[in-house]
Order: C-alpha cells, then structure tokens, then sequence
C-alpha cells in the first residue's frame, strides 16, 4: 500500500503518528502487535519494529516488554484554540521562538513574487531568510521579500533583534489585507538541513502576501514547516463564511 522514493518505516511512522495524533487506539492506548502491523500494512518486522523506534524516540509511544506498545502517558489530544488576531499570533510566534537570521540580501524577486508584490520593473526587494526553533529544534523556516521602498530599516542587525513586521511598523507601515495560500511541497536538501528532516519528506508551506492599508503589497513570507511538529490553525468567524476570508480549493491541473 506504500510509494515509491520514501524508506517503508518512513511512511509507517508517518501514518501511526497521525492515528495516533487522531485517536485512534482508544482508552488503552494499546498499538496493534507487530505481527498484526506486518499483516495490516504488508511489510517486514524489521520495518515495523523501526517505525515505533521511531514513535519511541520522540515520546510518542512506550515500549513495554512483554505487553507491546503503548501511545505515551504524557501524550494530549488537547488542541490549541485560536484566539488571536493576525499581529498578536505574529508577536506570540516571535517571543516563542528562537530565531537565526541565515541572509539578507537585496536583489530581483522570483518571477511568481515579483507579480504579487507589483513591483516596477527595475525597482529591488530585499530577501531575508530566518530560521525559528523551540529548544533547539527547527520548527519554521520563512523566507520573505520585502519592496526596497518599505525596507530601509531590514538589515541582518536588525532582525537578529525584532520581528520583520515590527521593523516595518514601526517605520509607519499600517497593515491591512492579507492573502494566504497553503500547500504542501517536498523538501529539498537546504530546506531540510535547516529542518532537520529529512531530503525528499513533506513539507507544509505558506504563502502570505501582506499589504498596507492603502491597499499596497509590503511583505511576502513564503514560511517552510515539517508536518510532524507544525500545525496551522485558523478560525473563521461566522459573518465571514460566504466570503473569500472563508478559503476555497484551487485546483492546478496542467
């Protein structure tokens, strides 16, 4: 039942980590035997026996000789709720992070970026690249250009010290609306580095596009996270469900 390009503990780590995360192994927390896993899934002990290695490693599951495995005691199906607007999510996400500016730099923008920041034709943007961790491990890798117009404060210096929207507000910029595309893509090698996961996995990817109040592009973010410590949670609120602010699938089919 599994594809091709990634290891078979691989993509059994994958699912029992989300039956997990659902749910799925009632009051007990009892996880099939090893035997019944090979029967369910069609692969070898050896496969079955890395991939709860795997879910042991981090804490997911117990190991308990001669009874089996077992989701962890200290594992929770308690979910965060949102209750934050856009910048006070931006500030939360700022002060519980560690982040490590990776390059700042100035130049041409993608094809796709500078389209969506409506820039002229010879006019620059300066590209930042920031790692965020919590305790050490890489949760967020964000990629952002910014108009050379709105960035004259965006140095190396200056975000090692506060946020990219903060350096922008406090240049005078008022924020407005906000556009936001999330897909799934693979990870290539210098993504994954900086994750530290693994070349070829999934990751999830956020394209948000934030323009000021007088309908002006000033930032886009293209922000990289690994599936197994990330999540996006949105609320949409009830007088905003037959709007575009509710989200629609986009189907490319080329």
């Amino acid at each position: 039942m599994f594809s091709k390009g990634t290891s078979l503990h691989r993509q059994l780590f994958l699912v029992l980590r989300d039956e997990i995360s659902r749910g799925l192994f009632g009051a007990t927390g009892a996880l099939p035997k090893e035997e019944t896993l090979c029967e369910r899934f069609g692969v070898s002990r050896i496969t079955v026996r890395r991939a709860l290695a795997d879910l042991a490693a981090l804490g997911l599951v117990e190991r308990r000789h001669g009874l089996g495995t077992f989701v962890s005691q200290d594992f929770s199906l308690a979910r965060e709720l949102p209750n934050l607007g856009l910048i006070d999510e931006l500030l939360k996400t700022a002060m519980a992070t560690e982040v490590k500016v990776i390059e700042v730099t100035q130049g041409d923008p993608p094809a796709d970026v500078f389209a969506l920041l409506k820039l002229e034709q010879a006019e620059k943007a300066v590209h930042a690249v920031r790692l965020r961790s919590i305790r050490n491990m890489p949760v967020m890798l964000t990629e952002a250009w910014v108009p050379a117009s709105f960035a004259a404060q965006v140095s190396f210096g200056a975000l090692r010290e506060r946020a990219l929207y903060e350096i922008l507000m406090a240049q005078g910029v008022r924020f407005g609306r906000v556009v936001q595309e999330i897909t799934a893509v693979v990870a290539d090698p210098v993504r994954a580095g900086h994750l530290q996961t693994e070349s070829g996995g999934p990751l999830l990817k956020l394209v948000r596009v934030m323009h000021d109040v007088d309908a002006r592009p000033v930032l886009h973010l293209t922000a990289y996270l690994p599936p197994e410590r990330s999540r996006i949670l949105m609320e949409i609120p009830g007088e905003s469900v037959n709007t575009l602010s509710a989200g629609q699938f986009v189907y490319d089919l080329r």
